[in-house]
């Protein structure tokens, strides 16, 4: 596509992003797998910007997953969102910002189904009031997390101490951006840049300093899925979803990958031990596997935040030989200490992928 195309295309999939003042959304499964990315989301955007983010205790899962996988109907998964923008309207804000791309898409799925059918919005507002004597106010914005991070890219740029460059070369960092799914391709012109010309993550990249590669699987999914994982006879799908983008994406020699969704940096992450296990097969560099990574996790990085209150730790895949080439120091003997320099105990190393 010409250049000029691209530019239409990309004027047509911009949002208004406040820098400040949201309502944050926990993630239910984030706060799992990679619970510090949440805790420096906050960090960042409080202590280092100075950014006004209220995370109050009282909110809930969105209910998506259950939404997704036909557990729960619509209207209860309306019912439950509907209470999250009540604790936002009690707590005197107006932008509310999801954590998970999935309940980025459920709200924005919820939000547009009340336009096109107020009197099912009507029908939700009684149920919230008889179930818990709330009431809310439609939110003004909703943005992914990584929405707000990618407005506030160019002043983390400007206060980090490393950047995506390899300190011996001097060469950017090749970077894979992994958009999950539920971003961009539920409501495209919800997403920065819709489907197909994101630049959520890859503006980051190119702030921070790194290379951003294209290769053909750029904008498959990473094969979660949902009941492509979650119904245990389907697993095979799953992994040969991102089978796929690894044999894509290998022949371009990434050094990293950086995710936005809460299951695409686990399953990217994790498969590569599996792959390893049943294929032998490996795809980063002397044996080790491709290093995946939060957007949050990439900004600590670069601000110089210590790689294992980052929880690098909880990675299948190796991070040490990319700390090593952008040059952040780090204690291997402290990885496995937990609170109080407790020992967590180093976990077992699989044969075929390199770890330390």
């Amino acid at each position: 596509m010409i250049y000029q195309g691209k530019q239409k295309i990309w004027s047509d999939y911009q949002k208004e992003i406040p820098a400040d003042h949201w309502f944050y959304a926990r993630s239910c499964i984030r706060q799992n797998f990679f619970p510090a990315s949440e805790t420096h989301f906050l960090k960042i955007g409080r202590e280092l910007l100075g950014k006004d983010i209220c995370d109050n205790e009282h909110h809930t899962t969105c209910g998506g997953i259950s939404y997704h996988s036909d557990t729960i109907p619509q209207e209860t998964a309306m019912t439950i969102v509907a209470r999250q923008f009540a604790i936002m309207t009690e707590c005197g804000y107006k932008n509310i910002a999801p954590s998970c791309i999935t309940s980025f898409g459920n709200y924005t799925e919820i939000l547009e189904t009340w336009r096109e059918f107020p009197e099912l919005e009507a029908k939700v507002r009684e149920m919230l009031w008889k179930s818990c004597r709330k009431e809310f106010e439609i939110p003004e914005h909703v943005a992914h997390t990584s929405d707000i991070m990618y407005t506030w890219r160019n002043e983390i740029a400007e206060k980090a101490k490393f950047r995506l460059i390899n300190k011996e070369t001097g060469e950017p960092l090749r970077v894979v951006e992994h958009i999950g799914c539920h971003y961009s391709k539920m409501f495209p012109h919800k997403g920065v840049g819709g489907a197909e010309y994101p630049c959520v993550l890859s503006g980051m990249v190119n702030s921070w300093g790194g290379q951003v590669i294209d290769y053909p699987e750029r904008r498959h999914c990473c094969g979660f899925g949902f009941r492509q994982y979650l119904v245990k006879a389907n697993r095979g799908y799953s992994i040969s979803n991102t089978h796929k983008k690894f044999e894509s994406m290998e022949p371009y020699k990434p050094d990293m990958i950086i995710t936005n969704c809460p299951g695409c940096p686990y399953f990217l992450d994790r498969w590569q031990y599996v792959i390893a296990e049943m294929e032998g097969r490996t795809y980063g560099e002397n044996g080790f596997g491709i290093p995946v990574f939060t957007y949050e996790e990439v900004a600590g990085l670069v601000l110089g935040y210590d790689p294992w209150d980052l929880g690098l730790q909880l990675h299948q895949v190796a991070v040490e030989p990319l700390l090593d080439k952008i040059g952040i120091e780090y204690d291997p003997k402290a990885k496995y200490l937990g609170l109080n320099e407790k020992d967590i105990m180093k976990p077992g190393l699989p044969e075929n992928l390199r770890c330390f």
